[in-house]
């Protein structure tokens, strides 16, 4: 039997018919899985914490696992290039899943988002037969292309430049278009993850308006809010609690510019990383404080393109200006210096969401985002990173902008709850998620 199989997975499963399977394997998804995994426990109902180790060290992964209090049932070493990993979950998660079904158990994998993980599971989920419940589903990028072309060509290079314009332009939705392969390989990943999957958990209107226009079925789609609304509203109750300003005193003041980078796409590119470091310089130098905090990625960038003598440069000539760190291990850390934050520019989507739950304007470093719906509502603004003094003229107009903090929380809270109850009464007693043709017709008899 593989290692994998261990006397705790055995012992768990033994009585259960449904075998509910949560799966972790990045920061973002160990944080939104979270207050999922709590509800089934709490509901009675039979849970594997499956950790793909896509994210393994105590700044992405300990750390939050313990806050969150996780005790996951099975780890993976996973190691190589992203297509060896990916192959190596693919693998590894079948293995679990072949013991279940030999012991007549129905699996029922969530998989969260649009990660490597996320995809990886819901493949391996399909080549076994079984259906996965897709939190987080149907999240496909918006990019507003000609818009952009026109207030940076013929606006914003002429000095004409009206911000309050293009912030209400970006909240049309026909200002937009779709199909974008960005973020990478995010966006290619939750395509490949809808077709493997038997419920819908979605978290906006827009996103199940996205399903449904590709021919998935709207009796299997929930509008239920996003998971990160039950952490981060927690973390907003308990956000005194929170030590972070003992660390960081000139944070406690706020009026600052929360600043994250990591996606593939931008830190691939010279042109994009540079241009962002640029605004950042620019925003300094203009006294505006800036708070920068690097993920592995990031450092990685820093030294590809020789920035990070600027980095260090700054850290040392605006000291009061210029904080500079690596990723915090702690959610409720950076919820706490979030809400005294005057503006989040970012290229994650974990940070859009949460900018507009704790009600701060975000500015979203990248040409579009498949969190459209913050643009439509107003919360949240694109600064494509081609050309540093536009990206600083936006976050100049995003920073405690009154119009953006008044959109509220469009993600919802009580959100576990929700995707619980809408999986328990979609639950096939016999299949799970997974939906043979004739069943989902409602065939129960043939003739000859």
């Amino acid at each position: 039997m593989s290692d994998l199989i261990n006397k705790k997975l055995i012992d768990k499963v033994a009585k259960a018919t449904f075998v509910h399977i949560v799966t972790i394997g990045t920061k973002p998804d160990i944080i939104k899985q979270a207050p999922l995994y709590h509800e089934l426990i709490k509901r009675g109902e039979t849970v594997l914490l499956f950790h793909t180790g896509q994210h393994y060290d105590y700044r992405y992964s300990g750390g939050v696992e313990e806050e969150f209090g996780l005790d996951v049932d099975v780890r993976l070493s996973i190691d190589g290039s992203l297509a060896q990993k990916t192959a190596q979950m693919i693998d590894q998660f079948g293995t679990i899943l072949t013991y279940l079904l030999e012991q007549k158990k129905i699996p029922i994998p969530y998989v969260h988002g649009d990660t490597s993980t996320a995809s990886a599971i819901a493949y391996s989920a399909m080549l076994h037969g079984v259906a996965c419940v897709h939190v987080e589903a149907g999240i496909r990028t918006l990019t507003p292309r000609e818009a952009i072309y026109h207030y940076f060509y013929k606006e914003f290079k002429e000095n004409r430049f009206d911000w309050n314009e293009y912030y209400l332009t970006m909240q049309d939705i026909d200002t937009y278009s779709r199909g974008s392969m960005e973020p990478y390989p995010e966006q290619v990943n939750t395509r490949m993850i809808e077709p493997a999957s038997g419920f819908y958990a979605t978290p906006v209107e827009i996103t199940k308006e996205f399903l449904l226009s590709e021919g998935f079925e709207e009796s299997k789609i929930s509008v239920v809010g996003n998971t990160i609304a039950d952490p981060t509203l927690k973390a907003l109750r308990e956000a005194e609690s929170s030590d972070i300003f003992s660390h960081y005193p000139l944070l406690e003041a706020g009026n600052f510019v929360m600043v994250s980078i990591h996606r593939r796409e931008t830190l691939n590119d010279r042109m994009r990383f540079v241009a962002i470091m640029d605004a950042l310089e620019l925003l300094v130098k203009d006294g505006i404080r800036v708070l920068f905090l690097s993920l592995n990625g990031t450092e990685q960038a820093l030294d590809r393109y020789k920035l990070r003598t600027k980095v260090m440069s700054l850290v040392k000539k605006y000291p009061e200006l210029f904080i500079y760190s690596e990723a915090w291990a702690y959610h409720k850390d950076v919820i706490a210096a979030m809400r005294r934050s005057a503006v989040v520019a970012s290229d994650s989507g974990g940070f859009q969401e949460e900018a507009n739950i704790v009600g701060v304007p975000c500015v979203t470093l990248r040409y579009g985002s498949d969190r459209g719906e913050s643009f439509i509502a107003g919360a949240n603004v694109p600064a494509p990173p081609f050309d540093s003094a536009f990206i600083v003229s936006i976050i100049k107009g995003a920073m405690n902008n009154q119009d953006m903090i008044s959109v509220g929380n469009i993600y919802g809270e009580n959100v576990s709850k929700k995707i619980v109850d809408g999986v328990l009464s979609h639950l096939d007693p016999e299949t799970g998620f997974y939906m043979r043709e004739e069943r989902r017709l409602g065939f129960t008899s043939f003739t000859q």
